[in-house]
């Protein structure tokens, strides 16, 4: 994909004493007090702020918080947690400003933190009088928020019709590039672990891989389910059995191409869903009914990881069992520790996902990990990204 990159902006001096609009992804979360309580994504907008002032630009930032009322202000709505945080991390004070709309006051070498955009009505539905607005306040639009990047909203898509330069920030252009090299033009074989509670909230992706993947691993609640369609019984078991049709044919899908979709052949089954519920490791063959799968085995937890390690791509959205409660955690590890040891392309995405990642440690052995959830599951259902088109377009124009 083709878009305008900042970095390149800022290496050939095209940053410099302009106005610089970043909008960033700074929904952290916070505990009742208003205090930050993980500032992952805070951090990872320090360095395209740090690229703008670094180029001489007068920088304005802003980003949504939690999920206010348009046109109604209210004290949690605030973003000035999140601007002492960015202070503290880029060693200077970074002030806060409030109804910016109409105008901001800021000098080159500079940088402010715009209030809460999600405050201002029309953001949300991308009001065109709007969009010219905040086209106004800026040289150089800089998108640096992929979580966001599913939405076509006021500072995430209408600012880039109208400004007079619109552009990818080093984080969304890092998302882009990583997932052209998952997906787009991906090393083989290309292996996906899709994984979570339910078929349905997932299920596009499903049909979509199949069509691209050589390996479509499936686990938790959606594992059960294809379970079911395979012919096996899975006791009480979470499972949608009203889809079984459509994990069949997702099966056909692959079978059709060469592919395969891996039944489990032994799972980890308790009778209830409980911290402190027996594990019990059977075949897939000899559940009891009143038995319920919480993970995959260790015999289809090793055979996954023996391909996995022999994958060129590998595309990970879901932990495989309930990785919380650490007797049925094992499968997800094992799937963990694969994905650590393969010499694959990885990408990883979704908060469950990340979860299992920081349980494991291995942060710096996946390849690329995404920082969005819901933007990361449209591009794995095979959809153009409003951001990332809108900016496509500028560039070719």
């Amino acid at each position: 994909m083709n878009v305008i990159r900042f970095s390149d902006l800022c290496a050939q001096g095209k940053a410099h004493n302009q106005r610089v609009f970043i909008r960033a992804d700074l929904n952290v979360p916070q505990a009742d007090d208003g205090s930050i309580t993980e500032d992952t994504r805070v951090r990872a907008s320090v360095p395209c702020i740090q690229m703008a002032l670094d180029a001489g630009a007068a920088v304005m930032v802003t980003s949504h918080l939690g999920r206010p009322t348009e046109g109604m202000f209210k004290p949690e709505d605030s973003l000035a947690p999140v601007a002492k945080r960015l202070g503290e991390l880029l060693g200077r004070e970074v002030p806060l400003v409030a109804n910016w709309v109409d105008g901001v006051t800021v000098a080159p070498g500079q940088v402010v933190l715009l209030e809460n955009c999600r405050v201002n009505p029309g953001e949300k539905k991308n009001n065109e009088a709007l969009a010219r607005k905040l086209a106004q306040l800026c040289d150089i639009y800089v998108n640096d928020a992929f979580g966001t990047a599913h939405r076509a909203e006021g500072t995430t898509y209408g600012i880039a019709q109208f400004a007079p330069i619109a552009c990818a920030g080093p984080l969304l252009a890092a998302e882009i590039d990583a997932i052209g090299k998952a997906l787009a033009n991906p090393k083989r074989p290309l292996a996906a672990i899709v994984a979570g509670s339910k078929v349905s909230t997932k299920l596009t992706i499903l049909k979509t891989l199949s069509q691209n993947v050589d390996q479509l691993i499936v686990g938790g609640g959606i594992a059960n389910t294809f379970m079911l369609a395979a012919g096996l019984k899975i006791g009480k078991s979470l499972a949608e059995a009203d889809l079984v049709g459509e994990a069949q044919a997702v099966i056909e899908a692959m079978k059709a191409r060469g592919a395969e979709v891996p039944i489990p052949t032994d799972v980890v089954t308790a009778k209830t869903f409980a911290a402190d519920a027996v594990a019990t490791v059977k075949k897939a063959t000899d559940l009891a009914d009143d038995d319920m799968i919480l993970d995959i085995g260790p015999e289809t937890a090793a055979k996954l990881a023996a391909q996995l390690k022999q994958a060129g791509t590998i595309v990970w959205n879901g932990p495989v069992g309930v990785f919380e409660f650490d007797q049925f955690a094992n499968g997800t590890q094992v799937i963990a520790q694969a994905i650590a040891e393969s010499s694959a392309f990885s990408i990883a995405g979704g908060g469950d996902t990340l979860a299992a990642i920081a349980k494991y440690g291995i942060e710096k052995q996946v390849g690329y990990i995404s920082t969005g959830g819901g933007a990361f599951l449209e591009i794995l259902e095979g959809k153009t990204l409003p951001a990332f088109e809108i900016l496509a377009k500028r560039a070719a124009a």
